[in-house]
């Protein structure tokens, strides 16, 4: 009885509580503002607070929850850094973010398993660029790859037919939602001081020898910024007047998920090997760690950069996306990629066909209908697709205007460049 008169005045007051604590919150002075809360934006806060204990850090969500949006919507993979040009920052990160995020999930019981993969080569053709990955892989640092021959495939993938594949030990799969609730949760037990705000869009910035932020909620003081806003990077730039040579455009990645029957015939991870001209892995087999299987994503070019419906559309993202000439020169360059891909995206029967290229004997009724998610892609004025991580300092702030897979395995590493930005440039 005592605790259920305690919940009715808890109740009855809450929205004192919450205005009280807005209040309160807009009375701070925060060292360090971080908009975007998503794993990049979190194991930036998550590096920051570790390294200097005594900044009291905000950051801001605009969502009502934290990894809304890619970093919650990913393919949950543990990347190796197989793909990736050599002395690339998307390389040298991915492998020594890897190494982070293992012993993060190891130390604070996030959910995860480094399972291996194969990449497989179902015709002779793919030969030849299955062992340019490998000696890509071996550059990268990568440890025990290696081809493997149709038996070997068998033994690791009994439904998978190939000529050939790669084996990639080192790479995984993980929750990555459960890492960045974590992070949040790390950066409140070093600094109580520090706040995690969701449902608070950062709208406009006035900048001094203070910088305002106006949001939705009203406005916050911190002294630098730090910007991780994935798929709005490029408007959140504009916003802080940082002058663009790229703009974001979105695609959607459709899965399926197999069914009871289908999750039999796959194990763990399998990828084909991808087309060098298409800036995109190919559909895949992956096992997540709630142990149901997904297979996909195709990439279609999408109406809305938040746009997770195959019919959703919005006026400003579309009109922004297609007034831009690199968007144009994108089509142009793989249009009949991009019109297979559309094709698949709405025919069941054609996303199966790609799937069998490694696993013959899945049917349609293997496979159901799944999520989707948004990837963030780059573009340049050419329409090259700017693939690899970019980070930006300029007037108090540092934005990270580009980051594509594998972002989210190579977020504290990320979030290490970000506190070096920071050293240099910030007051700390």
């Amino acid at each position: 009885m005592e605790i259920y008169i305690l919940d009715l005045i808890y109740l009855e007051y809450l929205p004192f509580i919450i205005r009280l604590s807005l209040f309160l919150l807009m009375q701070k002075e925060f060292n360090i503002a971080i908009v975007g809360g998503g794993i990049v934006g979190l194991a930036t806060a998550f590096q920051l607070q570790t390294n200097f204990p005594d900044l009291n850090i905000v950051v801001f969500e605009k969502e009502k929850e934290l990894a809304f949006h890619q970093t919650g919507r990913n393919s949950g993979v543990i990347h190796s850094g197989l793909y990736y040009r050599p002395g690339s920052f998307r390389a040298s990160n991915c492998v020594n973010g890897r190494k982070q995020l293992v012993k993060f999930a190891e130390e604070h019981g996030v959910a995860y398993d480094v399972c291996g993969k194969i990449v497989v080569a179902t015709h002779e053709d793919e030969l030849s660029r299955l062992e340019t990955i490998r000696k890509n892989g071996v550059k990268n640092g990568l440890e025990g790859i290696e081809i493997i021959d149709s038996d070997r495939i068998k033994e690791i993938e009994p439904f998978i037919d190939g000529i050939k594949a790669l084996w990639v030990p080192e790479s995984g799969i993980i929750d990555y939602k459960g890492v960045t609730i974590k992070l949040a949760e790390l950066i409140k037990e070093i600094n109580p001081d520090s706040d995690i705000i969701t449902n608070c869009e950062a709208k406009r910035f006035e900048k001094g020898e203070l910088s305002l932020i106006h949001t939705n909620l009203g406005v916050v003081t911190s002294r630098y910024l730090v910007f991780c806003g994935g798929l709005h990077s490029d408007r959140l730039a504009r916003k802080d007047k940082v002058n663009l040579d790229m703009r974001i455009v979105g695609f959607r990645g459709d899965y399926y998920d197999l069914t009871e029957i289908g999750m039999k015939k796959i194990r763990n991870l399998v990828y084909p090997v991808p087309n060098p001209e298409f800036p995109f892995l190919g559909v895949h087999f992956t096992r997540l760690t709630d142990g149901n299987i997904e297979c996909g994503p195709n990439a279609v070019f999408t109406f809305k950069r938040e746009g997770y419906g195959k019919t959703d559309f919005n006026l400003v993202d579309t009109v922004e996306a297609l007034l831009y000439k690199g968007t144009w020169k994108l089509f142009f360059k793989h249009w009949r990629f991009g019109l297979n891909e559309y094709k698949r995206a709405f025919s069941k029967r054609l996303f199966l066909k790609q799937l069998q290229r490694m696993c013959p004997s899945l049917t349609i009724d293997d496979i159901k209908p799944g999520r989707s998610g948004v990837r963030a892609m780059a573009l340049g004025d050419s329409g090259d697709v700017i693939d690899d991580f970019k980070i930006e300092y300029q007037n108090r702030s540092i934005h990270v205007l580009n980051a594509p897979s594998p972002a989210a395995t190579a977020c504290l590493a990320i979030g290490d460049e970000v506190m070096h930005e920071a050293e240099k440039h910030f007051d700390l």
